[in-house]
């Protein structure tokens, strides 16, 4: 009897052997997979986070952008506000040119308009006061001048009246050329360059 309660002791005691070896097992692999879900659940809200902060990152560059697209359009608005006031300023002061100042202005007008032109006869058109400065000694004047300043000698006729703020508009004889030098045509001729320089006084 005594051997055999020593087998069933040794049986026993292996048994509890591999017990304990089996829980151990058990045990680890079990802490293997909490630390594994651990490692996948911490890689799960890094690239949680990471793709958050990539989405939060693109938002504040799109409404930067648009700020600054808004900013621009409102600035762009506010020059053409101010380019536009400068020009019409600009045509109300030549409406109000004094008269000696106006006519010299005339004189060059005219003269640059006689040689493009190239004809002997020209017809001077403009609004009611320009035509009606140009009358009498003052004609005379212009003639002399233009010739000056030419070295041609025209014969100068007064059209009718147009509608215009001031400058001359010069044809031939027969109205099939012409040269525009109203001051809106002038304005409208040099526009870019003159925004150019109203922008440059302006804003720098």
């Amino acid at each position: 009897m005594e051997g055999a309660e020593l087998i069933i002791q040794e049986i026993n005691r292996e048994a509890e052997q591999k017990i304990q070896y089996i829980l151990s097992e058990a045990q680890r692999e079990a802490e293997a997979i909490k630390e594994e879900a651990r490692k996948r659940a911490e890689a799960r809200a890094e690239w949680i986070l990471r793709k958050a902060q990539t989405q939060a990152e693109i938002e504040k560059q799109r409404i930067i952008a648009n700020a600054k697209l808004e900013v621009r359009k409102k600035r762009l608005q506010v020059q053409e506000e101010l380019i536009r006031d400068v020009i019409q300023g600009l045509k109300k002061r030549l409406a109000e040119l004094p008269d000696d100042e106006y006519f010299d202005i005339l004189v060059d007008l005219g003269a640059q308009a006689v040689q493009e032109l190239g004809v002997d006869t020209v017809v001077l058109r403009s609004n009611e006061r320009t035509l009606e400065l140009l009358k009498g000694g003052r004609l005379t004047k212009f003639k002399k001048a233009i010739a000056e300043k030419t070295g041609l000698k025209i014969k100068v006729r007064r059209g009718n009246p147009i509608n215009t703020i001031g400058g001359l508009l010069v044809e031939s004889l027969d109205g099939s050329v012409r040269v525009d030098n109203t001051f809106e045509a002038r304005i409208e001729r040099f526009e870019s360059e003159l925004r150019a320089a109203i922008a440059k006084a302006l804003f720098g």
